[in-house]
């Protein structure tokens, strides 16, 4: 199942944000912790600011939605 991913389409936050009506840092929020959610970038060190970038997989993305945004 997680080789699959890889060729399943990515969304950024910026365009989940867009397709759902929330912020890009609301779904950078959601997104950072779950798991599948591709990460890249650093940490950031000493006074430097962290830069990662996040593409989340479309997969992920509907867990994301299932899980913030489906009332239960």
């Amino acid at each position: 199942m997680i080789a699959n991913r890889m060729f399943e389409r990515h969304f950024t936050p910026r365009e989940l944000g867009k397709i759902w009506g929330f912020s890009e840092d609301t779904i950078q929020r959601w997104a950072e912790e779950e798991e599948g959610v591709l990460k890249c970038g650093s940490e950031g060190g000493r006074g430097k600011r962290r830069k990662i970038t996040l593409r989340v997989p479309e997969s992920v993305a509907v867990r994301i939605y299932d899980k913030h945004c489906v009332k239960k």
